[in-house]
């Protein structure tokens, strides 16, 4: 089972890229983060025509989550139960007994501000129900745009990012204390290094010079961690035209599952 999560940065602009990387990598399952369409808008009859069938939650213009997938995606969920969010950041569903969440987490804007706080509020809410989503499904995936570097080896610069957004211990300890409830980053299973970097700055030449930061993450339960195969991020989206400023992260689990 090949699973990937990409914030695609506006699904309308990035389609013909949705469809292309699909054609090329035939995940199984892929998560999107900020969509940015309505859920009318969806392009259902394309990505069908891939080869997918879609779940999604969506808003215009801003935010949006899809789980596209090549076995049809049940027991779906929109949002966190109990949480009223009008941001649409959460989706679940499981594909082939596999329970898979996308999240697309706050960017907090910056450290101290209302957002921020947002943010921390938030990480902590998605965190007490995932504990009882693991509960339920033990086959767990959690994957998307987290917003957060997880530590140093994960930003190109650490001491330019050092306590700003997206890399500040506020949002790393927030990070930890999800993974704490039973959770491992996939992609540390077979990369220690640092380096690798799933989001760059549109400024800058950011790509060209690879000053990025690994935010894209996809964690498993401990019920998948030995049947992980494979994980990494596919950097050739990027360097498309008219690309998101991410690309694809990437995980292979076996299919015996």
């Amino acid at each position: 089972m090949k699973i990937a999560s990409w914030n695609v940065n506006s699904l309308k602009v990035r389609l013909p890229h949705v469809e292309q990387w699909c054609a090329q990598a035939r995940p199984d399952v892929l998560a999107l983060q900020e969509t940015k369409l309505e859920d009318a808008r969806f392009p259902v009859a394309e990505l069908a025509a891939a080869g997918y069938r879609c779940v999604f939650s969506g808003q215009k213009t801003y935010n949006g989550v899809a789980i596209l997938a090549r076995s049809e995606p049940v027991d779906v969920q929109a949002g966190i139960p109990g949480f009223d969010d009008p941001q649409r950041r959460v989706l679940a569903a499981t594909v082939d007994g596999v329970r898979i969440v996308n999240l697309y987490v706050v960017n907090g804007q910056a450290v101290g501000s209302d957002k921020f706080a947002y943010k921390l509020d938030w990480l902590a809410r998605v965190t007490a129900w995932l504990g009882e989503e693991l509960r339920r499904h033990p086959r767990l995936v959690v994957l998307g745009d987290f917003n957060i570097a997880p530590d140093d080896r994960d930003v190109h610069d650490p001491q330019a990012w050092h306590e700003q957004i997206l890399c500040s211990t506020p949002e790393r300890e927030a990070l930890a204390r999800l993974l704490a409830i039973g959770l491992v980053d996939s992609f540390r299973l077979f990369h220690a290094d640092g380096g690798h970097y799933s989001w760059w700055d549109y400024r800058q030449a950011a790509f060209r010079r690879n000053l990025g930061l690994r935010i894209d993450l996809i964690l498993v339960s401990e019920a998948l961690r030995l049947r992980c195969r494979a994980a990494g991020i596919d950097r050739e989206p990027r360097g498309w035209e008219r690309a998101s400023d991410h690309t694809p992260a990437l995980l292979d689990i076996d299919d015996g599952i």
